[in-house]
């Protein structure tokens, strides 16, 4: 009934100048896993819930590449070798040629064309409601298809969800938990129907593991799920990372394996309607949700949205900071790189130059001298 996929979640956006290439030395720091009924569905899933800037297999630093440099990057074995394999397809390069400079089999091969093929349809623009649900039955987002057609999606279509089943659907499931996808059928509401009707909360997990991000968010999480249960609540829970507890069959009343954006949220939501949503548990990953579901009307418990920004954006944490005549290290909100080299002159190198709105050092380096901020 369905594909499974899972994408690495690698720390090279951490570690600029490491090594990109790939061999037996370990250097992912987690995964992130998805559903779908067809391997292309399931791969822009993934893709998406990697947090990697991608809701497509078109990655922007491919762009930048001329041919040449495309096809030399294919043939080492990174990272960004599947983006640059798809980059080329998209550029008209042979399935054959690829197969031949990589060895990927050549069904996956076909997988990725189909997709690029989808793309240079909805770019040609009439994305009309047959053409927009097959887009959505191969995993583009509405954001996606509007970015490659250059107009409003023509609707907007809630996924349906489908249980997985025990080891070949020998017994019932007990503990169920659900994939999107787009067709009548929905399992998830039919489930919900038979249980003893209690309100539902839904909890929003931590994604994949990173550096910086990692299990304490995941046990924050399902302590969360156990004590909405314990105080009566159905509880749910979204989260793509397959190594967490949060995520074993048995934590919540339900579990959803979806990318954590706010489309897919929000189509969970959809089905689950809960009386609201706990995101302060799930890192980074669940709290930069909180204003896109509160600008959608869902109400957002414990740490509010509000509060999340006053403690992630440096300016209002620094005000608060100065308010209450709390200590820190000397520091100032720069916007461009001519605010940050004055700054950093006045405070004196090194210094420490981070953005809003991360947890765990992401994008954060320590400057020495005026060319590390400008690189």
């Amino acid at each position: 009934d369905y594909i499974v996929a899972k994408v690495p979640k690698w720390p090279f956006d951490k570690f600029v100048y490491g090594k990109r290439t790939l061999g037996t030395q370990m250097k992912a720091t987690g995964e992130v896993m998805s559903i779908g009924v067809s391997v292309e569905q399931a791969l822009m899933k993934a893709v998406r819930g990697a947090e990697i800037g991608c809701d497509t297999l078109r990655m922007k630093a491919m762009l930048e590449l001329n041919d040449e440099e495309l096809l030399a990057l294919i043939a080492k074995c990174t990272d960004q070798r599947m983006f640059a394999v798809y980059e080329a397809i998209c550029r008209g390069v042979t399935l054959e040629k690829l197969h031949e400079i990589t060895m990927i089999d050549m069904y996956f091969l076909n997988n990725f064309k189909n997709l690029a093929d989808m793309e240079k349809k909805l770019s040609q623009g009439n994305v009309d409601a047959e053409l927009y649900l097959k887009a959505k039955k191969m995993g583009f987002p509405d954001k996606a298809i509007e970015r490659l057609s250059g107009a409003p999606v023509p609707m907007h279509r809630n996924p349906v969800y489908k249980m997985v089943d025990t080891c070949a659907a020998e017994f019932e499931a007990q503990r169920p938990y659900f994939y999107a996808t787009y067709d009548e059928e929905n399992e998830a509401a039919e489930f919900i129907a038979k249980r003893e009707k209690k309100p539902c909360v839904m909890v929003l997990g931590s994604g994949p593991i990173r550096i910086g991000q990692g299990i304490e968010f995941d046990y924050a999480s399902v302590h969360c799920v156990w004590m909405l249960k314990e105080a009566g609540y159905d509880v749910v829970m979204i989260n793509n990372n397959p190594e967490t507890v949060s995520t074993d069959f048995d934590t919540a009343d339900r579990l959803y394996f979806e990318p954590l954006t706010p489309e897919d949220v929000m189509g969970v939501i959809a089905t689950e309607q809960p009386v609201g949503v706990v995101a302060a548990f799930g890192g980074q990953t669940a709290i930069k949700l909180t204003h896109a579901l509160e600008n959608a009307g869902v109400k957002i418990l414990g740490t509010s949205a509000d509060m999340i920004d006053a403690a992630e954006d440096r300016e209002r944490f620094d005000a608060a900071m100065e308010k209450y005549g709390i200590k820190r290290p000397q520091g100032t909100t720069v916007m461009t790189t001519e605010e940050a080299l004055k700054a950093a002159n006045e405070l004196g190198y090194p210094v420490l130059v981070r953005p809003s709105y991360v947890l765990g050092g992401q994008n954060m380096i320590i400057a020495y001298q005026a060319s590390d901020i400008v690189e």
